[in-house]
């Protein structure tokens, strides 16, 4: 289903150069239209980038914005074939406080509260052990504000959260809508290495 002011373009080339293709609803499979992606526009709304058809491999949230070459969105080639749509509504709570909920191809991802803001913990050990810290905020570092080398297990407790492999929000990413994880594989990763996090807003 196509959304009004929302839209994403792959380009083959730098630069936004070559062949390329738009996408204004989730699509499971661009690959068959791009051999490669150096490239992206993103002219409305937020999304996440899949290496691979149907939602598969790496993932990149990509928020308004250019994107002129692969280390702009922290890609690890030029290799995309499929990208949903992270939809922000806004909702009114029963006490009148104005939050947000992200919705990703029909899931609902938890209340992300005006802003962009959300409420994490993470653990320094798996099945939530070990010290706790927790944040409201963007973490650009955890080792300079909880000098923690890696994250075991988290709580999302509002929000949708990005996990970044390395500092300053860089090296591989991992979405986490609200829920409990209790080991790195239950949010996709192969190991704890999380150096940084932050929220998704639109």
């Amino acid at each position: 289903m196509s959304r009004a002011g929302t839209k994403v373009t792959f380009y083959e080339d730098k630069n936004f150069l070559g062949r390329y293709y738009e996408c204004d609803s989730d699509c499971p499979d661009f690959h068959s239209y791009l051999s490669r992606c150096n490239s992206i526009r993103v002219d409305g709304g937020t999304w996440v980038a899949y290496e691979r058809p149907n939602y598969a491999g790496n993932m990149y949230v990509l928020s308004h914005g250019e994107y002129p070459d692969y280390h702009h969105w922290m890609g690890l080639n030029d290799r995309l074939g499929s990208c949903k749509y992270i939809q922000i509504v806004g909702v009114t709570s029963s006490q009148g406080l104005l939050s947000s909920t992200a919705i990703v191809a029909g899931f609902t991802w938890g209340n992300v509260p005006s802003g962009g803001r959300g409420h994490i913990q993470v653990f320094e050990k798996g099945d939530f052990g070990g010290q706790m810290f927790e944040a409201t905020e963007d973490c650009p570092s955890i080792m300079e504000e909880w000098h923690m080398r890696e994250v075991h297990a988290c709580r999302v407790l509002e929000g949708v959260w990005v996990f970044y492999e390395h500092p300053n929000y860089r090296g591989r990413q991992y979405v986490l809508p609200k829920g409990e994880y209790r080991k790195p594989v239950e949010w996709g990763a192969a190991s704890p290495a999380v150096q940084s996090f932050r929220s998704i807003s639109e």
